[in-house]
């Protein structure tokens, strides 16, 4: 069953199973969500925009044309997308630069990802980081501009620079 509260303004269709839009949610008519997501309040979403299955979008984040986001995924709240690396006042492009967020990947509050850039699998943005290049999959990034700050694995265990744990036990990715 899809929960659409009565003050969304949700123009897609395409809605998976067991997804849930909160209020004051605008969601244009083209963009795709898969099944069992939560999307918080206050969440924008333009039209070419695909979401996979099992996403948690917290309230205040906007996703604009160009951004494709994984199952699994996890993006917190105040999460900005940008999608034009010029953008000028009322000149629209043709086609927008492609942001890929890859499967398990979670992007922590305040963040900003500069468009064009990957985000791979089961990586961690910290709270109020900004993306400005592509980020390897079972990485741990923070600050602005982001850095890499360690390693984390698919299960959420947050390693070292050395791929050790916090009791100093190293693992494999």
């Amino acid at each position: 069953m899809i929960q659409i509260h009565p003050l969304s303004d949700v123009q897609t269709s395409q809605i998976g199973e067991n997804t849930s839009i909160w209020q004051f949610c605008v969601i244009l008519p083209h963009a795709k969500i898969g099944n069992n997501c939560n999307i918080c309040a206050s969440v924008l979403i333009e039209n070419e925009v695909v979401i996979g299955n099992n996403v948690t979008i917290k309230s205040g984040v906007q996703i604009w044309d160009g951004v494709t986001i994984d199952d699994n995924v996890f993006i917190g709240p105040n999460v900005t997308f940008t999608n034009d690396m010029v953008p000028r006042s009322k000149q629209h492009l043709n086609s927008y630069a492609k942001t890929y967020l890859r499967k398990g990947a979670s992007i922590g509050a305040n963040s900003t990802i500069i468009a064009g850039n990957i985000i791979g699998e089961y990586a961690l943005i910290g709270a109020g980081s900004v993306v400005t290049h592509n980020i390897p999959a079972n990485t741990v990034w923070y600050g602005n501009p982001a850095k890499q700050k360690g390693y984390i694995t698919n299960d959420g265990i947050l390693l070292d620079m050395e791929k050790k744990d916090k009791n100093g036990k190293p693992h494999s990715l």
